[in-house]
């Protein structure tokens, strides 16, 4: 822990001193060190380092899915910007006076034996006393935003194509003095899952134990109330409602359709779902997919069923 604390250290000041190669080193820095804390693949797109201005701007950050799950991407961030504290550098601290998180994705899968991808991290495997008593990397973030996109859900306990669900959040929430990665990581996983309901034992046990029970200073909730989710994509209005069929066939069972309006109706895990197209310029058309279950609005079934299409277009 110590080593790699040191190591991280060593390469932020060395930087300093360096024009041509720094983001690029920074870039492997961040990567191979997150993987280490997290126990999962980590990849970065790019990342820009300025010293005059002491920010970080990092931009496809992805967190790839542990050992024995399906190839994939458990977590989805476009962005992270931060501001550090210079004169902590050279003190061989890391101190970040401000950051943004932009999650974009989550993606939780429970494999065919009922397991979570998340509860097989590293961070969530620790002990309880090494969680409690130690840090990978000890860090200062004085205020952290996090906007949080959606969590994809995909349950491959039965037979066949996975049963999937995507929880719309639009979530912006902002949290003070965050002390550890481990704080960090389990904060960005753990809040998703907690804002849309989702109780996860192994997860919600590593973020007390890491201390994240940080409450927001502030938080902003977006909920349409709706029982629909719509999207416009590529392709023509013929493609696009022959790909629908298929996919809805695969995961369920059609009870109506009309070729000629756009429209399939069926029962899907037990939701009555209708997927209505509307054609639209340039070669879009337009998907809207409603569902409801006993009366009541059942958006994130309807989101999962768009993703699955969205997928195979």
């Amino acid at each position: 822990m110590k080593k790699t604390v040191l190591i991280f250290t060593i390469i932020l000041l060395s930087l300093v001193g360096l024009t041509i190669f720094q983001n690029q080193i920074l870039k492997s820095a961040v990567a191979e060190v997150t993987s280490r804390i997290i126990g999962a693949p980590v990849k970065v797109k790019t990342l820009s380092f300025s010293l005059l201005k002491a920010t970080i701007s990092i931009t496809g950050f992805e967190i790839g899915n542990p050992a024995g799950f399906p190839k994939g991407i458990l977590a989805s961030i476009p962005t992270i910007k931060v501001t550090v504290d210079r004169s902590a550098l050279f003190k061989g601290k890391i101190h970040i006076l401000m950051a943004e998180i932009d999650l974009k994705e989550l993606g939780l899968i429970k494999n065919k034996d009922g397991l979570l991808n998340v509860d097989f991290l590293k961070i969530v495997k620790q002990q309880r006393d090494e969680l409690r008593n130690s840090s990978t990397l000890p860090i200062q973030i004085d205020l952290l935003t996090l906007g949080i996109g959606k969590i994809v859900r995909k349950d491959y306990t039965r037979e066949g194509e996975p049963a999937v669900q995507v929880h719309e959040m639009n979530i912006h929430k902002s949290y003070q003095n965050i002390t550890s990665a481990e704080q960090l990581v389990t904060l960005v996983l753990a809040e998703p899952m907690k804002a849309a309901g989702i109780q996860i034992a192994a997860i919600y046990g590593a973020t007390l134990l890491t201390g994240v029970s940080i409450l927001p200073v502030a938080a902003v909730f977006t909920f349409t109330g709706k029982d629909n989710a719509e999207q416009s994509v590529k392709g023509s209005f013929e493609h696009v409602y022959a790909i629908s069929e298929k996919v809805i066939k695969r995961i369920g069972t059609i009870t109506g359709r009309d070729s000629a309006s756009g429209e399939i109706r069926a029962n899907i895990n037990g939701a009555n779902v209708v997927l209505n197209l509307q054609k639209q310029k340039d070669n879009e058309t337009g998907i809207t997919i409603s569902a409801r279950k006993f009366m009541f609005p059942q958006p994130d079934v309807a989101g999962g069923v768009l993703y699955q299409i969205v997928e195979k277009l």
